[in-house]
């Protein structure tokens, strides 16, 4: 199979690793990505592949509050400039699109595309007219609506991360708590609620990672499944909200942080959608 300088690029974006070592993951691979990630794992690259995230070019992102602080937004409108993304007209658009979700509440982003956007036009056509006023592709990549007790919404500087938090309760202190833990999901990109939301496609990988690094440092093949089985659990740990260390207080984990803030007080869902 031929690999592209394109496909390799985009390996490399996505992981940081080597020029070469992408070429050669990806020809192994048959040019799957998910396949040279892992390929490149298993060889014990540093790979900083990005979990859980709707990865785009250049865009905004924006998360918005509304029903009184239980219900909230979060969208993403693509561009392929972050010319066109800095501009201001550009963020009026994008937060009118997020205004006219949160009055709609549209299942879907192809439910919204046909949502009434002003007078005979739906959203997909002020897409295609702003195509044609900017001279670039737009894409309504991502558009997603919590309901809770209470939902945080955190937009980082720059509009190119945003995410949503709800929370199990209402009220001051569960809010402001909420906006530490909306924060930490902004920077830690956690892949689910707790290991229960792992899909089992990421635990076998994980496993099958584990058990070919303990083979590679020497570990007999009897304990490599022991091996992989903890690196696992240390997966959890780093990688879903509420086992992660609170970034303002490692001595706890975002659990703990919550319930000591407030008893009973914890996550229940969350997004996280980042253009970077």
């Amino acid at each position: 199979m031929v690999i592209t300088a394109a496909q390799v690029n985009d390996l490399r974006a996505k992981t940081g690793a080597g020029m070469m070592d992408c070429k050669k993951a990806l020809v192994e691979a048959n040019g799957d990505v998910q396949e040279a990630i892992d390929i490149l794992r298993k060889k014990g690259q540093k790979v900083a592949a990005k979990r859980g995230d709707n990865e785009a070019k250049e865009g905004l992102t924006i998360a918005k509050t509304f029903n009184n602080g239980k219900s909230a937004v979060i969208l993403a409108l693509n561009c392929e400039t972050d010319f066109v993304a800095k501009n201001e007209s550009y963020y009026k658009l994008v937060d009118s699109f997020v205004d006219l979700a949160t009055k709609t509440r549209p299942a879907s982003v192809e439910a919204f595309m046909n949502e009434k956007y002003d007078g005979s036009l739906t959203v997909a056509d002020k897409i295609t007219e702003q195509i044609g006023v900017i001279g670039e592709k737009l894409e309504l990549s991502q558009l997603s609506i919590l309901d809770a007790e209470a939902v945080v919404a955190y937009n980082h500087p720059g509009n190119q991360i945003a995410t949503l938090v709800a929370l199990s309760k209402s009220g001051e202190a569960a809010v402001d708590a909420g906006k530490q833990v909306a924060m930490q999901v902004a920077a830690m990109a956690p892949i689910a609620l707790n290991k229960d939301g792992v899909d089992a496609d990421t635990i076998r990988r994980e496993v099958e990672i584990g058990k070919e690094l303990a083979i590679q440092e020497g570990k007999p093949a009897d304990m490599a499944e022991k091996i992989a089985q903890g690196r696992l659990q240390k997966f959890f740990k780093e990688s879903t909200l509420l086992s992660q260390e609170f970034i303002r207080d490692n001595k706890k984990s975002v659990e703990q942080f919550l319930n000591d803030t407030l008893p009973g007080l914890t996550v229940t869902d969350f997004r996280r959608v980042s253009l970077k």
